[in-house]
């Protein structure tokens, strides 16, 4: 998470305004070199791999979704499209899907791209020797989590076939959201050498069968080059530079250097950009598809009592704390699901805020003005609004809240939960269970608080069992219902983010999954 100090607003007015124009004027760009129309350069973040299987984070996943393909895809209008697939077909009960491939697919070197590579790819995605990172994404299919755990070796037992042109998939339950789901980079295809021959068929000079393959790698930069055979026609730019070393340089001052034409934006720097002539038109905003939440651990006390929860959610003006202490571009959260997700709705189901109300269920707990608890200690790493948290916990219920500013956060969240925790999601598919299920669900692998509902679970394989869009908003809102009153976690806020693009580059507007389709990229005439 990334961290932005606050002022005081009106004291410091008059002088931020004089270090906005102090900054814009630093930053003024100087002649810029003319276009080279054969490449595009875009800072990057240096990949933990070039599997996509692998891959964990979203930025690996960036560069990954450049070299393999997946079956279906967003466009930048948050529409689900073909990709590899031509079509699918989900079953009137949701427990399978038929994905018909494109005719005649290849990969970057000539070899045929089939079914089998599919199914093969996404067995990897669940390999018990190696499970992915986000296997969890492929629990839902029939015999997977029998597979990854090695109670079943047999991977013919996994519902997944290839049958002829087309890959047939059987889910344990109804799951409408799966053609969504295999969109996320996770699930792009890669070559026999990898999937049937196990060899590490990654990196430079690799088949690929996205639009673009890894030409050369170095400390400074990631050459990719056009794949000539790609699905969709050969790129329209033939390289592209992945740019991680700009020598120290703020990326704003790289890209009015002219050697940077995409670039993510800080939030720090993003107020004052839009006031300079030169860069204020090549600002693009986006609404990222990300939620930051905080949870407890619901399995040892205090927090295993529900009206201890529910108390602390009661407690905090959520939505004031966030307008208050939040970075630029933060905007309050009102549901575990972002808006810009189907079905995501316009209900508030934040905790009610009520001190009265939290005051008495810490009575009733046995805590009476916060007497016999523990101090909390909440690992918040960089969150911004966590002195506003502890603030408003500390003055209404009478509590000590110690925050830890801890490294490694997620290798704690899995192992160790601390009493509260919090972290960020962002979206792998466009659906709400990717924020309810997926990180909520008792078995799920991101449940960090180890949180557990029947009623929750029932609520979302309801939502997952029905076609009908307005019977699957209502069951997602039961979820809601259930983590609104249970308090496992409390959304915060959801992210906007910034980026300077060149005037001319097309197709460089993000849709918010944090992945830009480079092989959409064009120079305009």
């Amino acid at each position: 998470m990334r961290q932005r100090s606050r002022g005081r607003l009106l004291a410091g007015l008059a002088g931020t305004l004089l270090l906005v124009a102090g900054i814009a004027a630093a930053h003024a760009p100087g002649p810029v070199a003319a276009v080279n129309r054969n490449e595009v350069r875009i800072l990057a973040g240096e990949p933990a791999t070039y599997d996509p299987a692998a891959a964990g984070d979203v930025t690996t996943a960036a560069v990954t979704a450049q070299l393999y393909e997946t079956l279906t895809t967003y466009d930048a209008s948050l529409t689900l499209r073909p990709a590899l697939a031509e079509s699918w077909e989900v079953a009137a009960d949701g427990q399978s899907v038929v994905f018909h491939l494109r005719p005649d697919l290849e990969f970057s070197d000539g070899s045929p791209l089939t079914a089998k590579d599919v199914v093969g790819s996404w067995l990897r995605v669940i390999d018990p020797a190696a499970p992915a990172p986000l296997a969890a994404l492929m629990l839902d299919v029939k015999g997977a989590r029998d597979h990854i755990t090695g109670r079943e070796t047999d991977p013919s037992k996994v519902g997944l076939k290839a049958n002829g042109n087309d890959v047939e998939v059987q889910l344990e339950g109804p799951g409408s959201d799966f053609p969504a789901i295999v969109s996320s980079p996770l699930f792009g295809v890669v070559p026999p050498a990898a999937w049937r021959d196990g060899r590490d068929a990654f990196g430079k000079g690799a088949v690929v069968s996205g639009g673009y393959s890894v030409d050369s790698i170095s400390d400074s930069e990631i050459v990719l080059a056009r794949n000539e055979r790609y699905w969709a026609g050969s790129p329209a730019i033939p390289t592209v530079r992945l740019v991680l070393d700009i020598q120290g340089r703020n990326p704003i001052q790289a890209f009015s250097d002219g050697d940077l034409d995409w670039a993510e934006v800080s939030t720090i720097d993003a107020p004052w950009i839009p006031y300079d002539e030169h860069l204020g038109p090549q600002l693009r905003q986006i609404a990222s598809l990300s939620l930051t939440y905080m949870g407890f651990d619901t399995t040892r006390a205090p927090f295993n009592d529900v009206r201890v929860r529910q108390a602390f959610g009661a407690a905090v003006d959520w939505s004031r704390v966030v307008r208050l202490g939040g970075q630029t571009g933060s905007i309050p959260a009102i549901s575990m699901v972002p808006p810009g997700i189907p079905g995501a709705g316009t209900t508030n189901w934040l905790p009610v805020h009520d001190p009265d109300a939290a005051r008495k269920l810490l009575a009733d707990a046995g805590y009476p003005n916060g007497q016999g608890l523990p101090t909390i200690q909440f690992a918040v790493g960089g969150l911004t609004v966590a002195n506003g948290i502890k603030a408003d916990l500390e003055r209404e219920l009478g509590v000590k809240v110690e925050l830890d500013l801890i490294d490694n956060a997620q290798e704690r969240l899995n192992s160790d939960p601390p009493a509260m925790w919090a972290t960020g999601w962002i979206a792998d598919y466009l659906g709400p269970n990717d924020f309810l299920g997926v990180i909520l669900g008792t078995d799920a692998n991101d449940n960090y608080g180890r949180w557990s509902s029947p009623a929750f679970d029932q609520a979302v394989a309801d939502a997952l069992a029905t076609r009908d869009p307005a019977a699957a908003q209502a069951a997602f809102e039961r979820a809601l219902a259930e983590v609104q009153r249970d308090v496992p976690v409390v959304p915060l806020y959801i992210g906007t983010d910034f980026a300077l693009s060149r005037d001319g580059l097309l197709g460089a507007g993000s849709n918010g999954l944090g992945v830009l389709r480079m092989a959409g990229l064009a120079w305009a005439p």
